[in-house]
Formats: structure tokens, C-alpha cells, sequence
């Protein structure tokens, strides 16, 4: 198993989104984080609304930190928030350059939800060519 996390600033709304996704689609092998550089009091419910849309259960997330993953990482992720992550440590890092959809209507959510989709099945692939020693 390999550690990824989604950073974002806030941990409310793509992280999450790409935490629940990651989850379905990574689970097999990698064990899956998200966090943000700020605190925020919760996850927009609109983010929560799109992963339940696509039969995933969010239940119990909610923000974190980035204290609160593991020191080390594989693969960080970062969402398009423009957030620096120097001081965590990763073998490999990208930004996905994703729009924000807070403050809009839920298809501006589903929209962030099937980019997310599409790059965790690219990000799956590339584990796997990384760690072939994961494939099945």
C-alpha cells in the first residue's frame, strides 16, 4: 500500500471529494488522506451531495489538517487552490489545477466530481506503473 493525500487550503470541498473518490478507486492499494493548510468548521454539504450522487458514502469526514496525515507521503496531490506544501515530505506531487465549485450551484460540483474521477483513474494508473508489485 502506498500513503496519497488531497491537499487543498480548507479541506472542504475538492479534498473531500477526491478523499471519497480515491477511496473507491485507490482503496485496493493505497491508503487515502486529505487535509488543508487552514481550518475550516466543515465540509460543504453540496461536496457531500456529489460523492453520495455517485453511490459513495462520505460519512465521518470532515476537515483536517495537514498534521493530521502521516508525516510521510507517497503521492500529494494538491487541487488547484494554489497551496504550498514544502515541508511534506513525497516522492511524487502535482497540482490538478481544479476550479473551485463553492458558492455555485450543484453542477458546478458534479463537474469538479467527474474531473476528479477521470485523473483518480489516471493517478491509479500511474501507482500501478510506479508499484507494480500492487497489481493483482
Amino acid at each position: 500500500m502506498v500513503e496519497v493525500a488531497f491537499v487543498c487550503i480548507h479541506n472542504s470541498c475538492r479534498s473531500q471529494m477526491a478523499e471519497a473518490i480515491g477511496r473507491d478507486v485507490l482503496g485496493d492499494i493505497a491508503r487515502v488522506h486529505s487535509a488543508g493548510t487552514e481550518d475550516y468548521p466543515e465540509v460543504k454539504p453540496l461536496a457531500l451531495e456529489a460523492v453520495r450522487e455517485i453511490g459513495l458514502d462520505p460519512s465521518g469526514q470532515h476537515p483536517k489538517r495537514l498534521d493530521d496525515i502521516p508525516d510521510r507521503l507517497d503521492y500529494l496531490i494538491t487541487m488547484g487552490c494554489g497551496v504550498e506544501c514544502p515541508y511534506v515530505p513525497t516522492t511524487y506531487r502535482a497540482d490538478w489545477g481544479l476550479d473551485d465549485p463553492s458558492g455555485q450551484p450543484i453542477e458546478a460540483f458534479r463537474e469538479t466530481r467527474s474531473q476528479i474521477i477521470t485523473r483518480m483513474k489516471q493517478l491509479r494508473e500511474q501507482i500501478l506503473n510506479d508499484h507494480p508489485e500492487l497489481q493483482k
